[in-house]
């Protein structure tokens, strides 16, 4: 078990706004593509790597997702927030959620205990020129513990926005990788 010293923390993300939901941001964007080819990428690990825009994820381990419970391991490497010095360690994702096509959610499990649980998530639904992805990020299920530790939410919106741009080209690269 590990404990993080609360002299070492230091909050990384926007402050929601007035009149908004202080435990959970969600952040949209049309990617012009299949339902199935963005939900191909959300549920292969190293997909998740592949479209992190927070810098964290290293790499990933694990077989493709198909239901709740399932997981994969993810080597993360925290020095990109310049929050917490952790340096490199390793994480368990789950997934709370899964129907395919339409949304997919999980939280992460590491060493320290209690897990936190903040859920991530995205929801993908038909739109006129391919697919509405909604990011989302939920810290309303935190355990006291930890909100006396860190500041929340750990993921800054603008991280959120930035995935979801990098989800639209990985989608696009590995359609024409596919075509060829």
């Amino acid at each position: 078990m590990s404990a993080i010293d609360p002299a070492n923390l230091i909050g990384t993300a926007e402050t929601p706004r007035v009149g908004e939901d202080a435990e959970r941001i969600e952040v949209s964007r049309l990617i012009p593509a299949p339902a199935g080819d963005v939900f191909a990428v959300l549920t292969d690990p190293k997909g998740h790597v592949d479209i992190d825009a927070s810098g964290m994820l290293m790499d990933a381990e694990g077989e493709r997702v198909e239901r709740p419970g399932d997981r994969f391991l993810v080597h993360m490497d925290r020095d990109a927030l310049g929050d917490v010095p952790l340096g490199k360690y390793d994480v368990e994702v789950v997934i709370t959620k899964l129907t395919p096509g339409e949304e997919i959610a999980w939280t992460v499990e590491g060493r320290v205990r209690p897990h936190a649980r903040h859920i991530y998530g995205y929801r993908l639904e038909p739109a006129e020129g391919g697919t509405l992805v909604t990011s989302y990020y939920d810290w309303s299920e935190i355990d006291e513990e930890w909100k006396e530790r860190i500041v929340f939410p750990v993921v800054p919106e603008s991280a959120l926005k930035a995935t979801l741009g990098i989800l639209e080209r990985t989608v696009r690269r590995r359609a024409a990788a596919e075509a060829c």
